[in-house]
């Protein structure tokens, strides 16, 4: 749920912002946090600029999250729902029967105390893990594994959830957020839901200084650059950017282009694009 603050000032004016209410209130479990985690600017093993436009921020305390699911066949219960700096949904403690305790993505209708179970027997119910070939066709999924035992890469952010399409003899057909329709080994395992969170696109910053808080920086267009800066950039006034594709400032094609090679062995598994209407 979004809240809208009273426009006191002119930074609260437009700020709308996820309502946290609901969430847990306390300091994060000490066992499941990484120490030593260091922020890079952006920058590279090299020291270089890698990715533009970070730096500053707040410091942030990563939590481990269990992407495997891979504590199988014991029962866990969800202790608390919390919120994680380093992503855009939220988490969820679970207290295993066997003492353990491991966070997970929390997804959307996911509730505390509700009992939560990683197992090929398990019932098709939001929170529990099980794999691809045994989860009913058209049901919501998301952390899902594209190699057996390597863990969810796939539908992780906010609000995000994948459908299985249908199932030919190894793989699962799914319809991923893209719209692209994608084959996975029917082994990999998936957890069944939507990701919570669904307001997080919604929000409104209200001002620039929210922006730096989360350690991004300020981003220059290319045409208010001089041109020895930037492909875009010089010219009398206010001019277009006179090529007939917009450029990166190392004078690539920036929109449009395909990146993805022709010859990538992940290619067959692609049955639709998601450029393909």
């Amino acid at each position: 749920m979004l809240r809208k603050a009273k426009p006191t000032t002119n930074g609260q004016r437009h700020k709308l912002s996820v309502d946290r209410g609901e969430l847990y209130k306390g300091a994060p479990e000490k066992s499941l946090l990484v120490s030593g985690h260091k922020k890079r600017q952006g920058r590279g093993f090299k020291g270089h600029i890698t990715v533009r436009h970070r730096g500053g921020g707040v410091k942030k305390r990563m939590r481990l999250i269990d992407w495997k699911r891979d504590k199988r066949d014991i029962e866990g219960r969800v202790e608390r729902i919390e919120y994680d700096p380093m992503r855009s949904a939220n988490i969820a403690l679970i207290f295993y029967k066997d003492g353990e305790k491991r966070y997970m993505l929390a997804p959307n209708g996911l509730e505390v105390d509700q009992e939560v179970l990683a197992s090929d027997s398990a019932e098709p119910i939001v929170g529990n893990a099980m794999q691809l070939k045994n989860i009913p066709v058209g049901t919501p999924i998301h952390n899902i594994e594209t190699r057996l035992g390597k863990g969810g890469q796939l539908v992780r952010g906010a609000g995000t959830s994948a459908l299985i399409q249908s199932k030919e003899d190894k793989f699962v057909a799914i319809l991923l957020p893209s719209k692209e329709i994608r084959l996975i080994n029917s082994d990999c395992i998936a957890t069944i839901g939507q990701v919570g969170n669904q307001d997080h696109k919604n929000q409104k910053l209200g001002k620039a200084g929210r922006k730096r808080l989360m350690g991004i920086r300020p981003t220059v267009r290319g045409t208010a650059q001089h041109p020895g800066s930037h492909p875009h950039g010089g010219g009398e006034g206010r001019t277009g950017i006179g090529l007939k594709y917009s450029k990166t400032p190392w004078g690539k094609i920036a929109m449009g282009k395909k990146t993805r090679k022709k010859n990538k062995v992940t290619n067959k598994y692609i049955v639709r694009d998601r450029r393909k209407k």
